[in-house]
C-alpha cells in the first residue's frame, strides 16, 4: 500500500526529505511513501493528488503548516483534525479508524482533533481569523486539505491532514509576506526585501512570524519519525474487522 503525501511549502517538504524539490516534483521516501511538492492553493493539492494517483497511492495525506483560528492553539500544536469544511460549508470526514490509529502513533502529541477549514485566500488579520472561529467552530485553516480530502473521496480513497500551528489566531501575518509570494507559494527575496525598504516597520512582525513557523517545522519533523508506524495501518482490515465484530 502506497501513501501519497501532499505538501505545498518548501519549507514543509523539508520536514520529511532533506532533498531539495522544485514545485511538482515527486520524491519516494521509501516504497510505501511517496510525497509532492505541490505548491500553495486548492487547484495545485487537487493536481498533486491525482498525479500521485496515477503513480500507485492507494491513500491520501495533506502534510504542512496552518494558521490557528482557535485562540487557544499556539505556535508548534499539532492538528489531526477529523473533518473538513469548505467556505460553502461543505464538510467532509477523514478516515476515522486511520485517524485514530495515526493519534496514537505520535510522538508529538496532537492536541486539536477538531475541523480544519478551507481558505481560498491567505487571511492576513487576527481579526479575521477570529471571526471564522466564530463563524464555523473549526480550529484552524490553510489552503490545500479540502482539495485533497474531496480527490481522496470522489476516489474512495482514505484521507488524513497532519497541520502544525505557525501562524496562531491573534496574530496579524505581516503584510509583506502576501506581497513578495510567489505563484508557487514562495517568498521572493527581492520582493521582499523591496517592500520592507519603504516598510521597515515590518521586520519585528516577519521576526516573529519566522520563530513560530520554525516551532511548527520542528513539530513537524518530530511527527514525521513516526510516519511508518502512523501510515502502519490497513484500513481495509480495520473495517473488515469492525463489521464482523457487529
Amino acid at each position: 500500500m502506497i501513501t501519497g503525501i501532499i505538501v505545498a511549502l518548501p519549507e514543509e517538504v523539508s520536514t520529511l526529505t532533506a532533498k531539495k524539490l522544485a514545485k511538482g516534483d515527486v520524491e519516494f521516501l521509501d516504497a510505501q511513501h511517496v510525497l509532492i511538492y505541490s505548491g500553495t492553493g486548492s487547484t495545485n493539492a487537487r493536481a498533486a493528488a491525482g498525479k500521485l494517483m496515477d503513480l500507485g497511492a492507494t491513500r491520501l495525506i495533506s502534510w504542512g503548516c496552518a494558521a490557528g483560528i482557535n485562540p487557544a492553539l499556539t505556535p508548534g500544536d499539532l492538528m489531526l483534525p477529523l473533518s473538513l469544511l469548505n467556505a460553502a460549508q461543505e464538510s467532509l470526514p477523514v478516515d476515522l479508524a486511520w485517524h485514530s490509529h495515526a493519534a496514537r502513533h505520535l510522538e508529538v502529541g496532537a492536541r486539536f482533533q477538531g475541523c480544519l477549514l478551507e481558505s481560498e485566500t491567505i487571511v492576513s488579520l487576527s481579526s479575521e481569523k477570529l471571526a471564522l472561529f466564530q463563524q464555523t467552530s473549526a480550529q484552524a485553516l490553510d489552503m490545500e486539505s479540502f482539495a485533497v480530502a474531496k480527490t481522496a473521496t470522489e476516489h474512495q480513497l482514505p484521507f488524513l491532514a497532519v497541520r502544525a500551528i505557525a501562524d496562531p489566531a491573534q496574530f496579524d501575518l505581516p503584510a509583506a509576506v502576501a506581497y513578495a509570494l510567489n505563484e508557487k507559494g514562495e517568498v521572493s527575496l527581492v520582493k521582499l526585501l523591496k517592500f520592507l525598504i519603504f516598510h521597515p516597520d515590518q521586520i519585528p512582525g516577519l521576526i516573529i512570524l519566522g520563530l513560530n513557523f520554525h516551532k511548527a517545522k520542528h513539530s513537524l519533523t518530530k511527527a514525521a519519525k513516526n510516519l511508518a508506524a502512523i501510515t502502519a495501518f490497513d484500513t481495509a482490515s480495520a473495517e473488515k474487522s469492525a463489521a464482523a465484530a457487529i
